[in-house]
């Protein structure tokens, strides 16, 4: 069992925090303003890619040692043309870059809320795809998910969030054209 807190109560917060519940896992939640204080092993930062940044130039000394999950796809939300991160680089691997002591890993950005709480998109079991250069993070967040209902690939080395990002800028801006539903997306078949 893994301690686990998250930062943000929205949609994707609270179906991350019901995979890892059903996963034996204890969990919870920090909100804006809240007092950083008693954070688990791992924290989620469930909240928009600003405010991951944010969060992560505000508490690194609270982060040193913990394992970090950006669930962020840092969106242009003005256009939804593109990403706000240059090319070559990600949001997780920028928040890496501000805290060098964290086990920075990139999960859940290439999936809805609607098929982490359903456990399926489409006829397919939802899968969460890791990214990291800590094989010890992303085993730990692997055994976190074990029981949990949704299944777990290992996508390699943190520089891979930014293939993560893009796939799921992709899923996101079809969501919006209404090409795909929120309750959808892309499934992975191991």
């Amino acid at each position: 069992m893994a301690a686990i807190t998250i930062f943000g109560k929205g949609n994707m917060g609270q179906a991350i925090g019901d995979v890892f519940k059903q996963g034996g896992n204890e969990v919870s939640y920090l909100d804006n303003g809240d007092p950083i204080k008693n954070l688990g092993d791992i924290v989620v930062l469930a909240v928009p890619y600003s405010a991951a940044i944010s969060i992560a130039k505000a508490n690194p000394t609270a982060l040193v040692g913990k394992i970090v999950i950006d669930i962020t796809n840092p969106l242009n939300f003005d256009s939804w043309d593109d990403l706000v991160v240059p090319a070559g680089t990600s949001a997780a691997e920028q928040i890496k870059q501000l805290l060098p002591d964290s086990k920075v890993v990139k999960a859940f950005n290439t999936t809805f809320a609607a098929t982490l709480m359903s456990r399926k998109v489409g006829g397919q079991q939802t899968t969460v795809m890791a990214a990291s250069d800590s094989d010890e993070a992303k085993e730990t967040l692997a055994t976190a998910l074990k029981d949990s209902g949704v299944a777990y690939i290992d996508a390699g080395a943190l520089k891979r969030a930014r293939e993560l990002e893009r796939f799921g800028f992709l899923q996101m801006t079809l969501a919006a054209k209404e090409t795909i539903g929120w309750d959808g997306g892309f499934a992975v078949e191991k």
